[in-house]
């Protein structure tokens, strides 16, 4: 059902910082930087790896009051925010999820960065980690 780990979520207090510690530290390249759908957040996506081949980091920091990610910063300070999973079928991996008793942050898809499709899974359910379902964008999808 899950076709690899896409990304792995971050959350930080200053994305300049974070940007020039994974960049020049790490060898991350940035890929796409744009704030969330609602305003709240900027979202950095990076890829290690030079030619496209290596894993994904995002970088999740706060732009409002009271946003998700800045409500995560003040209960638990920067870092792991969440492991996101890529699949094939978003709709389908909810169904099943939901009929196996997993409990759902999002009962439908949601847009989420650099075109795709999202869905979070409660951390109470997975072992105490925030689960992200991320259905990448089809080529011609806009």
């Amino acid at each position: 059902m899950f076709t690899r780990i896409h990304h792995v979520g971050i959350a930080v207090s200053d994305m300049e910082a974070a940007l020039s510690l994974y960049g020049a530290t790490a060898g991350a390249a940035l890929l796409e930087r744009e704030p969330s759908r609602d305003g709240t957040m900027e979202i950095a996506m990076l890829r290690l790896e030079e030619g496209g081949g290596g894993g994904l980091i995002e970088l999740l920091s706060s732009r409002a009051a009271g946003s998700a990610i800045g409500e995560f910063l003040e209960r638990r300070g920067e870092g792991l925010h969440h492991l996101a999973f890529e699949v094939e079928d978003i709709e389908a991996a909810l169904v099943r999820l939901k009929e196996e008793g997993y409990r759902l942050v999002d009962e439908s898809p949601r847009p989420g960065a650099m075109n795709s499709r999202i869905a979070f899974l409660h951390p109470k359910g997975t072992g105490g980690a925030l689960w992200e379902l991320v259905e990448v964008a089809k080529e011609g999808d806009s």
